[in-house]
């Protein structure tokens, strides 16, 4: 142990009724709290962003996958003109390293009509291969659509939306009405109601039979509105776009004119990603004046230290102690003082997250902000990261207020008290 942390814990370990007169108390309990404070702050301001970052993001992959491959065309209806999608096409695109599922769709708007009421939807027909477990995950009454490559099936699900807004309940019967060149007229099923919290989605689909749309549309069985496609690293999305953009680029299909278009959801869905990327500002906002209080409340605190130990200051300088030594005494001393702090930001921070995690507490208004409930996420390397991150910039802010020891002189500061 070293001259300087011998002294420093002497100092800060020493019983209460040995200190005597203590006026930098008060001012070393403020920096304690300040720094406490800043970091269960920064510790839920973290969970927060990439909790609801990452909740919004799954709901929207969800939705409409990670990867669309539709046809080329500056049609922006839910009209699209169909591309030639056969099991070697799919076959081609599931043996791209990063895609981990790859499914043929279609889209086509309806009016849904009701005794009382109608509505504008546009039904999305999956086939039997199709992954439901986004929908299953947000079902929350009745099934499934039983989607098989046998018979079409008449089954549909509903958002909670629709339902609501149409007075519909599982097991009720539901006229579409297709406008074409004349108007078709089609019956479904509701087997199930889902709600995603994506309101913008949710008014939008209803989910069915592929084979509904061919038939209306008069495609064969090789013809689709597009491709979804999962991925199985979604840091490497734009990578994995990119590589099927090269497989595809020269490939109109069998016969058709319109060659494959792919974007990944960044490109179909940019308002959202936009926004959720604005939220990385505002935690660096957060971040960097939550460590601004707490690093000037621990400055203060060091200042007043200082200030009351100004005879120890002199007297270890009369006995021949360097400033660097004494300076170390007082950086072991605010290190104490901010291992303490953290200590209690962390039991504070990781409280309020688990709280929030395990109970909802805080509710959201799920049509503004796509949630129900604040969603909290906390990785173990981000939390090692702003601790560290924390105590390093904590302690080297101690290094410049510190340096107004070497200007003490011994004389004057033994005659100090």
């Amino acid at each position: 142990m070293s001259l300087a942390h011998f002294i420093a814990r002497r100092i800060h370990f020493q019983p209460t009724e040995k200190k005597g007169k203590n006026v930098a108390k008060p001012a070393i309990r403020i920096a304690i709290i300040g720094i406490a404070l800043g970091l269960a702050v920064m510790l839920v301001a973290i969970a927060v962003v990439t909790g609801f970052k990452n909740e919004v993001s799954r709901k929207v992959f969800g939705f409409g996958s990670h990867i669309q491959v539709t046809a080329l065309t500056n049609n922006k209806t839910y009209e699209l003109p169909p591309i030639a999608i056969n099991d070697s096409t799919l076959n081609l695109f599931r043996r791209v390293q990063n895609v981990a599922y790859a499914q043929p769709y279609a889209v086509k708007p309806a009016i849904l009509k009701t005794p009382d009421n109608f509505q504008g939807i546009v039904l999305k027909g999956v086939d039997s291969h199709y992954n439901w477990d986004f929908f299953a995950a947000n079902l929350q009454e009745g099934t499934l659509p039983a989607i098989t490559d046998t018979a079409v099936c008449n089954q549909v699900i509903v958002s909670r939306k629709t339902a609501n807004d149409l007075h519909l309940n599982v097991g009720d019967k539901l006229l579409a009405y297709f406008i074409q060149n004349n108007v078709r007229v089609r019956q479904f099923n509701i087997s199930g109601i889902y709600e995603t919290g994506l309101v913008e989605f949710d008014k939008l689909f209803i989910i069915g039979d592929l084979q509904h749309i061919r038939q209306l549309n008069g495609w064969n069985d090789t013809q689709v509105s597009g491709v979804e496609m999962g991925v199985k690293d979604i840091s490497l999305l734009e990578d994995t776009g990119y590589e099927l953009f090269q497989l595809t680029s020269h490939t109109y299909g069998e016969g058709y004119d319109n060659p494959y278009y792919i974007r990944t959801a960044m490109e179909l869905q940019p308002q959202i990603f936009n926004w959720l990327a604005l939220l990385d500002m505002n935690m660096v906002v957060i971040l960097t004046l939550m460590m601004a209080v707490a690093g000037f409340t621990m400055i203060s605190g060091l200042l007043i230290l200082i200030l009351e130990k100004t005879a120890m200051i002199g007297t270890l300088k009369a006995l021949g102690a360097n400033n660097w030594t004494i300076r170390k005494v007082f950086l072991y001393q605010s290190l104490f003082l901010i291992g303490k702090g953290m200590l209690w930001g962390n039991v504070i921070g990781l409280a309020i997250c688990f709280i929030q995690h395990q109970w909802s507490v805080i509710s959201l208004d799920p049509s503004i902000y796509f949630v129900d409930t604040v969603p909290i996420e906390l990785h173990a390397w981000a939390w090692l990261a702003l601790n560290v991150g924390v105590a390093i910039i904590t302690l080297c802010m101690m290094l410049l207020p510190s340096h107004i020891i070497a200007k003490i002189s011994p004389a004057k500061a033994i005659k100090f008290d």
